[in-house]
């Protein structure tokens, strides 16, 4: 089933077309790799359908309903979260409180402040059970023996892990990645490829932008490549392997079939 989709979605600034009338689908419950050379236009198409950016024309649809144009945190709020390529911790909050921020913009709502004035305790109580969810999330990513270090304190690949675990927090139904492997090390690298596919067996789906082939290669289920603002190949890692068009975009025509182990 296709939980989103674009249709002829551009985005152009000024003269110049990030993006250009691409179709691209994420299907529930799957891993969907976005892949193609720097400058491809992979992180405006994900701006574009998670309400950091607008579309110049085309549509966005999530679950059959338009939300083209849709603010960041309206589109949070209907299950579409989201990490960004450079880590975004409000790193001199301690590692739960960061998922703790997660937890109270997904239960958020107008009336906290009267909530708060009619009963103190209630909103005690509130604060409690977040707590306990957020510990819950840092279990999952076996982090729990850090829950009070400043998360600016951790190694990089914790902050990774933690800027995911506090997006979860809210409780997605699509998780979007934007290079989650960037930065890491093998076995960093190796461990992250093990909590996407977890995050994949809870019935999130995941779309994630990547440049290390290995892990897409491994962990995708669909893969769309997109090179100078347009797509060009979908479909398995194997066929994006094969694709004459993939291997001329990443490797140029002169490339020599040695330099093919980059996939």
């Amino acid at each position: 089933m296709i939980l989103l989709e674009t249709k002829d979605l551009t985005r152009a600034y000024g003269g110049v077309v990030a993006v250009n009338k691409v179709d691209f689908t994420v299907e529930s419950g799957l891993i969907t790799g976005l892949i193609g050379p720097n400058g491809a236009g992979k992180t405006t198409l994900f701006n574009n359908m998670t309400g950091l950016d607008v579309p110049s024309s085309g549509r966005v649809f999530y679950q059959g309903k338009d939300i083209t144009g849709y603010p960041a945190h309206k589109i949070c709020r209907l299950g579409i979260a989201r990490t960004f390529q450079n880590i975004r911790l409000f790193k001199e909050l301690s590692v739960v409180e960061n998922v703790m921020v997660g937890l109270h913009f997904k239960n958020g709502n107008g009336n906290r402040l009267g909530l708060a004035l009619k009963s103190f305790v209630r909103l005690e109580s509130e604060q409690e059970q977040m707590y306990r969810k957020a510990m819950k999330w840092l279990e999952f990513f076996h982090m729990e023996d850090m829950a009070e270090e400043k998360a600016g304190s951790l190694p990089y690949g914790y902050q990774r892990e933690l800027e995911i675990a506090r997006a979860l927090a809210t409780e997605p139904k699509i998780l979007f990645l934007d290079e989650p492997a960037a930065g890491m090390n093998p076995q960093e690298t190796d461990s992250l490829m093990q909590t996407i596919r977890r995050i994949r067996d809870l019935g999130i789906t995941v779309v994630l932008i990547e440049h290390d082939m290995k892990l897409v290669m491994n962990i995708c289920d669909n893969i769309t490549v997109l090179n100078y603002g347009q797509k060009i190949a979908q479909g398995s890692a194997s066929d994006i392997q094969k694709d004459p068009k993939v291997i001329e975009a990443y490797l140029g025509t002169d490339s020599s079939d040695d330099d093919d182990e980059d996939f």
